[in-house]
């Protein structure tokens, strides 16, 4: 005899896989690293730096 098989399940875990691989592909894609999380973070807080330091107080 043949195995039983949910097909309901079957697709579900096909799109699970599918899923998972379109998400390595978005993260190596779309990722960032430490390093340039860090870069931005700095390049931010020295440009409030700036701007606080050339607001005009009323």
């Amino acid at each position: 005899m043949a195995e039983i098989v949910n097909l309901n399940r079957v697709k579900k875990a096909k799109a699970k896989v599918e899923d998972q691989a379109k998400a390595v592909a978005n993260r190596a894609k779309h990722g960032r690293t430490t390093v340039e999380k860090a870069r931005d973070t700095r390049e931010d807080a020295q440009r409030n730096v700036l701007l606080d330091g050339a607001r005009k107080d009323s």
